[in-house]
């Protein structure tokens, strides 16, 4: 499958100074679920258009 890459979470820093423990807790545990996806997983997850894939070179 490759490299894979997940951006999970994002703000603005003027809007919030950082994550707190329970948003980091279930950040964790959702970057461990995207990055245990098969490929079978991953295509079907995006062509559910529950993921969007960003491609870079």
């Amino acid at each position: 499958m490759g490299e894979c890459a997940f951006f999970i979470f994002g703000f603005s820093k003027n809007k919030q100074a950082n994550i707190d423990q329970k948003e980091e807790r279930a950040i964790k545990l959702l970057a461990r679920e995207f990055l245990g996806y098969t490929e079978h997983a991953l295509k079907k997850a995006l062509d559910a258009g529950e993921l969007v894939e960003i491609p870079y070179e």
